[in-house]
């Protein structure tokens, strides 16, 4: 069995902190369950290009407001109780509304290995541990 705790993971490695989010990566590509577990916030008033080329990811909100857009598609407001999945790689803009930062559980197929940030892209590479 597993057992973690957030505030055991805040402040390591495996809390990634960018300017527009940070990534607080509880189960990964090493704990062998075939995910990737991720608590994450999206900073507030920030926007960022994403593009899971490498990965599936399914997003389920669970504080703050903000939106994803889809590049060349629709955009879809995102409240507490929203869950999305990238099924399809869609490539998209995530931002959080100026007032609140968003917090989202994040589940990734292949599992993350911990250090993944966005390229230029917008894409996670998939890393060998």
């Amino acid at each position: 069995m597993i057992v973690k705790h957030l505030e055991d993971i805040i402040g390591t490695s495996d809390d990634v902190d960018t300017p527009t989010w940070n990534s607080r990566r509880l189960l990964l590509k090493k704990d062998g369950m075939g995910f990737a577990l991720n608590d994450t916030v999206i900073k507030a008033g920030t926007e960022t290009l994403i593009w899971y080329q490498n990965h599936v990811e399914a997003v389920y909100c669970i504080e703050g407001e903000g939106e994803i857009e889809v590049v060349g598609g629709k955009t879809y407001p995102i409240k507490p109780g929203m869950i999305y999945a990238l099924d399809g790689h869609e490539k998209h803009y995530l931002r959080a509304a100026a007032s609140t930062h968003m917090r989202m559980v994040c589940v990734f197929n292949p599992p993350l290995t911990g250090s993944e940030v966005h390229d230029e892209r917008g894409v996670y590479p998939v890393l060998d541990e």
